[in-house]
């Protein structure tokens, strides 16, 4: 338990850099995306946000697992104390990401004129998405990059990449929207912060990590030889991603075809409120994959299972209180940051955001716990069952239900893959939630997001005093009803202490609720 608690206070360290880099730059954005919204039409915004549906989905065919390989290698060679041997894996990683971005670049570069007229029935977006395609080489640049400093542990430097690029987002495209460039002054400030960044983390990566590297004479750079046990690894582990990822875009492809440039307008704005979820998702799930991929599964059964059940609650513990919380104060979000226009937008958050209760059966730990332990063929037949069932359901419920019938889909066909992965991972490796607490902590959380739903909709006021009022109820109530009905004991608060004692100042002042709820915990 010792073991796991410290594999916890190292996540949480690096956790805290990622939340502090996730904050800032989703605060930063947050800025530009209310200006964004509120200077261009439902429509503009819409046209916006398909300009970048193809080069998302070329994205997805040009890592082939390669990032996921240098994080897991460097990881484990660190582990190992065989560090000299990293630089191998970064040269590798880097000239695969460079080749295929480009290629893929040119290649959606030479299609745009054909998605714009032929798919999307929108000559106007022809020039947007030719713009968008140089994102797909920036983009394989910026992951190789972050992909390292995930390996070796220096999150703080992910962090300063991520919020590079918000800065030079909100920047550049309030600046071009405001002149009067519109989608265009989007597009182009979302290209051209992804430019920085990856340049940015270039730097970073070769003064901070890359130089400080021994090799020995003896290890020559082996691209090729390096190149193919990654690729060996990575390989079914990108066929998972490529087939959820290509799902998301190809849900994205049917929206663009059968919903109004207005209610993709209200739907970007949703999940640009969703994203305050990534606070506690991103870092989360980002740590788990090297803590995972330091566990010998063989050896130390005992503490695999400890870490899963345990990665499952802490999380819990976090993001389902938070996601309940978007879920009833959506409309007074949405109203004070937005503005009335977008009427349509509480109502996909909230149910957007459904999908992240599910995280108290072990959806944010499953897919880490598969690829750090290895298990990446297991992924690929998920993926699989998912897209047989995601396909089918999205051509039924999209065309008829709109937005709605996108986010069901999202939401539903990748169900019976989690109960499937669930099942086998508790198989083979005995690791599973604990229910009784999953049932307690969706209670306290329920109970909390009740009495201020009611007391919000039962007063009639300013939307941000709503919300402001809201959120100081809700998670007072949940502050308190959560130890009292033992979802949470004296011993998890106490490890919840220790793991977060990573955090340094801030350690401090998350001590203060912790210590009440240590009150008011039971053993």
């Amino acid at each position: 338990m010792e073991k796991a608690i410290q594999l916890g206070k190292t996540s949480a360290k690096g956790s805290f850099h990622l939340f502090v880099g996730v904050t800032v730059s989703t605060m930063i954005m947050a800025v530009g995306t209310i200006i964004l919204a509120r200077l261009m039409t439902q429509s503009e915004y819409g046209l916006y946000s398909i300009a970048l549906i193809p080069s998302n989905m070329m994205i997805l065919f040009r890592d082939w697992g390669v990032n996921s390989a240098i994080t897991k290698y460097t990881a484990s060679l660190r582990a190992e104390n065989k560090e000299n041997h990293t630089k191998n894996i970064i040269y590798a990683g880097l000239t695969f990401e460079i080749l295929t971005g480009t290629a893929l670049s040119l290649l959606s570069l030479l299609l745009s004129n054909f998605i714009a007229t032929t798919v999307f029935h929108r000559p106007e977006l022809t020039f947007l998405i030719a713009i968008a395609s140089t994102t797909i080489l920036f983009s394989a640049i910026l992951t190789v990059v972050q992909s390292t400093f995930i390996g070796f542990e220096r999150m703080e430097l992910n962090s300063l990449t991520i919020i590079c690029q918000a800065i030079g987002k909100t920047i550049i495209s309030s600046i071009l929207v405001l002149i009067g460039y519109s989608a265009l002054g989007a597009v182009l400030g979302y290209t051209i912060s992804l430019m920085i960044a990856a340049l940015t983390g270039i730097m970073l990566l070769y003064f901070y990590v890359f130089r400080k590297i021994r090799m020995e004479k003896t290890q020559r750079t082996k691209i090729k030889e390096t190149l193919k046990k990654m690729l060996k690894y990575g390989v079914p582990l990108s066929i998972s991603s490529i087939l959820n990822g290509f799902l998301i875009q190809f849900y994205a492809f049917l929206m663009a075809i059968y919903c109004t440039d207005a209610m993709i307008g209200n739907y970007q704005v949703a999940t640009q409120f969703a994203i305050i979820l990534t606070f506690f998702t991103g870092p989360i799930l980002t740590v788990l994959f090297p803590a995972f991929s330091k566990i010998n599964p063989k050896n130390e059964e005992k503490l695999l299972q400890t870490v899963f059940a345990a990665s499952i609650k802490y999380a819990s513990i976090i993001l389902i209180p938070v996601t309940m919380a978007v879920m009833v104060l959506s409309k007074p979000m949405v109203v004070t940051l937005f503005g009335e226009k977008w009427g349509y937008a509480p109502l996909f958050l909230t149910l957007y955001v459904v999908d992240n209760l599910f995280v108290i059966f072990g959806t944010l730990s499953l897919g880490s716990f598969l690829s750090g332990i290895g298990e990446t063929k297991m992924l690929m037949k998920l993926g699989l069952i998912n897209m047989a069932i995601g396909i089918p359901m999205a051509f039924i419920l999209i065309p008829s239900l709109g937005i709605i019938g996108l986010i069901l889909t999202i939401i539903l066909a990748k169900k019976p893959s989690m109960i499937l992965g669930l099942y086998w991972v508790w198989k083979h490796y005995q690791v599973k939630a604990d229910f009784n607490f999953s049932i307690r902590i969706l209670l306290s959380s329920g109970v909390a997001a009740t009495i201020t739903y009611m007391l919000v909709n039962a007063v009639n006021t300013l939307a941000w005093v709503k919300l402001i009022v809201g959120g100081i109820v809700f998670f007072t109530i949940c502050l308190t009803t959560t130890p009292a009905i033992r979802a949470v004991s004296k011993t998890d608060v106490e490890n919840l202490k220790i793991m977060l004692s990573g955090f340094g100042v801030i350690s401090k002042l998350l001590n203060i609720p912790l210590v009440l709820a240590q009150k008011i915990a039971r053993p």
